[in-house]
């Protein structure tokens, strides 16, 4: 396994890798070429140059960044490539002293807390359902005030 830095010459993989979960089947590569040029930080695991599991982060680059579409293709989960792409993501220099969130679904809260991720206190709604999602925010630096 090899852990890569995405870019848009990655958006036809990522798009096929989007395809296999409903709510990213209708990700054109075009559009995920486009979404990787704006995107902060892009990183991607391979295996044998395949590209089995992504993650995008979307920021300033100064105060905030939320990290989207972190996703594991099915035969490579419970293998530990999610925890190689998270450990990438939260040790990436570009997201040393930015305020890091995102957004999951409440049976991933204790998989990203291993990575420093917090709960807020209440779900977050989401426009097209129940509220499934619990949002969490991490903690680059202990000892920024602004955060305590």
């Amino acid at each position: 396994m090899e852990t890569v830095e995405l870019g848009p010459d990655a958006a036809a993989e990522l798009a096929a890798l989007y395809e296999a979960y409903d709510w990213w089947a209708d990700r054109s590569a075009a559009d995920v070429r486009a979404a990787l040029r704006q995107t902060m930080v892009a990183l991607g695991v391979r295996d044998d140059g395949d590209l089995v599991a992504a993650a995008r982060v979307v920021g300033d680059g100064v105060y905030y960044a939320k990290c989207y579409d972190v996703v594991v293709a099915e035969p490579h989960r419970g293998q530990g490539v999610g925890t190689e792409l998270l450990d990438a993501v939260v040790s990436h220099p570009d997201l040393d002293d930015v305020f890091l969130s995102l957004t999951c679904r409440e049976g991933l809260v204790a998989f990203y807390e291993r990575f420093g991720f917090e709960p807020y206190p209440s779900p977050v709604e989401r426009p097209d359902g129940p509220a499934e999602g619990m949002c969490h925010r991490y903690r680059p630096r202990d000892d920024d005030p602004v955060l305590d």
